[in-house]
């Protein structure tokens, strides 16, 4: 058993990851700031799913002073970095909440591991990092120096630090690049959520660049089950660029469908048509995302389970079962 402290706990990865880890038997403690990015109601409703077997705290990692306090009473095994300033569109119009969280709050975060003696740090990255890359499937390996949003040039800056902080202080880190998320308890400002709930309104739904987009769309059991991979994963340094303790790995579906493919099984679930309208590429936005999720399967056994087919359907049987403004 450990004492792992999750962060983003309130968060659509972070509930169920923190939840898992203590159906499991670890020790776990959650912390997540409660921001309203979107409605906070459906972050305690989350919290209330699945916030059964670890303590929660409210807090947020841009605090250093109240983080390093938490680390100096709490004596972590392990860290798990999932809070994040998130969204890509978002960034655009909201820059300082994105270098405050993302760089701050992060710098807090090694920090702590550093000053508290935590050797095994998990911390979220994201596709978002390879940018203008062209090449498909996306490789670990690839160049990430062409980023089209502040919130991909965080995630980034996220990795480089993590770099340092291995190689200087021998804190085993492993970073994982999200992919496209969906399932049930999702995030209100993600495509499938959007798409459900203009679905059922009755209204229509925005088709960015007129439909022609790829998402390597992964399922949240899937996503959460890689994470804890990672958690539980021991870096072997004769493996490792250097001899440092630090991986990056792809977490992902490897599997990607057509926007337009993924709206039609919402319709199938739904049995309802979706008006489109139909609109130019958004700033920020790529036309593709495709993981490939070699690396994580080989070092750790991943393979996702979760079909698309399979995905949606659970998607809807739990929207139509909570269809309540007040958690979405």
């Amino acid at each position: 058993m450990n004492k792992i402290l999750v962060t983003g706990a309130a968060g659509f990865i972070g509930s169920k990851v923190a939840y898992e880890l203590a159906k499991r038997g670890d020790e776990v403690v959650g912390v997540d700031n409660l921001n309203d990015y979107y409605d906070v109601c459906l972050k305690e409703a989350r919290l209330k799913e699945f916030g059964k077997g670890w303590r929660f705290i409210k807090m947020s990692i841009d605090d250093k002073e109240q983080l390093d306090t938490l680390f100096e009473i709490e004596h972590f095994d392990k860290v798990v970095n999932l809070a994040a300033q998130a969204g890509v569109r978002y960034s655009i119009t909201h820059p300082y909440s994105y270098m405050q969280s993302n760089l701050v709050g992060f710098l807090n975060i090694l920090e702590a591991c550093r000053n508290f003696d935590v050797k095994h740090l998990v911390f979220a990255s994201s596709s978002s990092v390879y940018g203008m890359n062209e090449k498909v499937p996306y490789s670990e390996e690839d160049k990430v120096d062409t980023p089209v949003s502040l919130y991909a040039a965080s995630k980034k800056s996220n990795e480089l630090m993590a770099h340092c902080y291995a190689k200087l202080y021998g804190i085993h880190c492993v970073g994982l690049r999200f992919f496209t998320v969906y399932g049930p308890w999702g995030r209100p400002d993600m495509s499938p959520m959007l798409f459900a709930d203009a679905i059922r309104d009755g209204k229509p739904i925005k088709v960015f660049n007129n439909g022609d987009m790829i998402r390597d769309f992964t399922y949240i059991d899937d996503i959460v089950e890689g994470t804890i991979r990672a958690i539980d994963y021991e870096l072997k340094l004769d493996q490792c660029p250097n001899g440092v303790p630090y991986q990056i790995y792809n977490i992902g579906c490897s599997h990607p469908v057509k926007l337009m493919d993924f709206i039609t099984e919402l319709e199938q679930a739904f049995g309802k048509k979706a008006e489109k309208i139909f609109l130019p590429m958004q700033p920020g936005d790529v036309y593709q995302t495709n993981a490939d999720t070699s690396k994580l399967e080989r070092d750790m056994g991943y393979k996702p389970h979760w079909s698309l087919h399979e995905g949606i359907r659970e998607f809807v049987e739990w929207y139509k079962n909570n269809n309540d403004e007040s958690i979405k």
